[in-house]
């Protein structure tokens, strides 16, 4: 009988070699500034969450670029931990339902299960209802895909809007839309968790806290006030764990965002623990219908 499956839901890879990541230069990410592939995960997640390995991860795009995907694509399709991939394709785009096409069709093209545009960049308020990127995410919706929301926590109007505009388009917050932890501030966004997680096609990543905490002083009371808000909006059916790996090493890294989670853990039942850690990003990423390789726990 083999484990039970622990899901990251929430992974990145890159090679700067091939391939640069401008937003590396921003002053504080000295630590991540290297090449990052799978096997950095697998020598890093030792820790187990309610007695479970590491057993797959979906990994998620960094930059605008369908070249990225595409390598991203073809990683997942020689790594056995990979079991999807979130990629990038110009939503504004004419020809988007074609280099989706192209993209399924090409070398690990059954991984890919949704994309993610980097809103929480774009300066317009409105820019997930442009009508040429709504266009996209109905094409993104007609192929079966999902659609990951990276948003800051003064944009969750137009998140909502998406929700109740396109209520056949799965989607999955981010980072649970980035709440102000430094700030100790998070009525607000709270109120807008609630607003968002009442479109039941709308799931959420228990992703990205540790670094909108204090990097260097967080503790786990920190972190619960936040986790409390979104089991009670969501419950366990749609939520996701994911480490936001390398990026949580700038705040702890993934040991300790896993020690923290069983904690957080600590009063859900194990069929809530279940979707938690594995369900819920089975469920969305169709993880179930991908072509399951023999993925040895990460030891």
């Amino acid at each position: 009988m083999s484990d039970p499956p622990l899901i990251d839901a929430h992974h990145h890879v890159w090679n700067l070699d091939r391939r640069p990541q401008p937003w590396l230069d921003a002053p504080g990410h000295e630590t991540i500034r290297r090449t990052f592939a799978p096997d950095d995960l697998r020598a890093t997640a030792t820790r187990t969450i309610a007695g479970r390995r590491l057993t797959a991860t979906v990994v998620v795009q960094c930059v605008a670029s369908v070249p990225e995907t595409r390598e991203l694509l073809t990683l997942a399709d020689e790594d056995p931990l990979i079991d999807a991939v979130v990629g990038w394709a110009d939503l504004s785009s004419p020809a988007l339902g074609d280099v989706l096409d192209e993209l399924r069709t090409g070398t690990g093209g059954r991984y890919l299960r949704a994309l993610r545009h980097l809103v929480q960049g774009e300066p317009d308020p409105e820019w997930l209802q442009q009508p040429s990127v709504e266009r996209g995410l109905r094409a993104v919706g007609e192929r079966g895909l999902g659609y990951d929301i990276l948003i800051r926590s003064h944009q969750f109007s137009q998140a909502v809007r998406l929700a109740e505009r396109l209520p056949q388009l799965p989607l999955v917050l981010d980072h649970a839309g980035k709440p102000p932890l430094a700030e100790r501030e998070l009525d607000g966004w709270a109120r807008d968790i609630r607003r968002l997680a009442a479109h039941p096609h709308v799931s959420c990543k228990v992703s990205g806290l540790v670094t909108e905490a204090d990097h260097e002083n967080w503790t786990i009371e920190d972190i619960r006030p936040a986790w409390d808000v979104l089991l009670t909006a969501f419950g366990p059916d749609r939520l996701m764990f994911g480490s936001d790996w390398p990026v949580c090493r700038l705040a702890g890294g993934w040991n300790r965002w896993a020690a923290t989670v069983e904690e957080l853990l600590g009063d859900c039942s194990a069929a809530e623990v279940t979707s938690i850690l594995a369900g819920t990003a089975t469920a969305f990423y169709r993880l179930e219908s991908a072509e399951r390789k023999e993925t040895p726990p990460c030891t």
